[in-house]
């Protein structure tokens, strides 16, 4: 069952047609990004030059095309750090960036409201 995703962007939101299925692949893939980032922010204290880590890359197909990327290497934490979100179709392209904390909470709101 498909529903819209509502994603809070810095300014304005989008909202588009989007699977449970879809929502839980993502919610995987920001809870990997969050740890990878809460063990550089670690790793950092008192430490050297940290070694850098690959970015995090989503993407989905399906009435729309999604992406997100994120670059764990120039955030000091997962409370700073921003994604860049491209949501497009046939018709319309938007490129812009939001805050990993809200993105995360918008998931988890859409994955409690359809039963998930």
């Amino acid at each position: 069952m498909d529903s819209n995703l509502t994603l809070n962007l810095v300014q304005g939101s989008v909202q588009f047609n989007f699977s449970v299925a879809a929502a839980q692949e993502l919610k995987s893939a920001l809870g990997a990004l969050i740890q990878t980032l809460k063990t550089k922010s670690a790793a950092t204290v008192g430490a050297g030059r940290p070694q850098p880590i690959k970015p995090t890359e989503y993407r989905h197909t399906g009435d729309v095309f999604l992406e997100i990327f994120c670059n764990p290497n120039i955030w000091p934490s997962p409370f700073a750090a921003k994604l860049l979100i491209t949501v497009r179709d046939d018709r319309m392209r938007l490129t812009t960036e939001a805050e990993l904390t809200r993105i995360i909470e918008d998931v988890n709101l859409y994955l409690e409201s359809n039963g998930a």
